[in-house]
């Protein structure tokens, strides 16, 4: 499934690609996240948790125009994990995003 956000969609294939520039790309320079409701380093979250340990997303679910995911990941840190993904897009890009274990989704 693809997202129908085209910013979030971009960020999706751009880390299925491994594509570090088009992750980035499509990221706001300032942008924010969060891992498990805890405020992280974006970038150095992004290079360590997605890209250098090439991370898959699969996305099973999606709500909000887009901007909220249901996600498989599997990737070469942690394997297989339920997730999901708050996306926050301005003007083409994301400004932040939120992302945790799929049991701590809340609706």
């Amino acid at each position: 499934m693809e997202p129908t956000n085209p910013a979030v969609n971009a960020f999706i294939e751009t880390v299925n690609s491994g594509d570090s520039q088009g992750v980035f790309s499509v990221l706001a320079e300032d942008f924010s996240m969060s891992d498990d409701g805890v405020d992280r380093n974006g970038t150095d979250w992004v290079r360590q948790n997605l890209l250098d340990s090439h991370a898959r997303l699969s996305v099973n679910e999606e709500r909000n125009d887009g901007r909220r995911l249901m996600v498989a990941i599997d990737d070469e840190k942690w394997g297989h994990m339920d997730t999901y993904w708050d996306f926050e897009v301005e003007d083409g890009k994301i400004v932040r995003f939120e992302t945790g274990q799929a049991d701590a989704l809340s609706d």
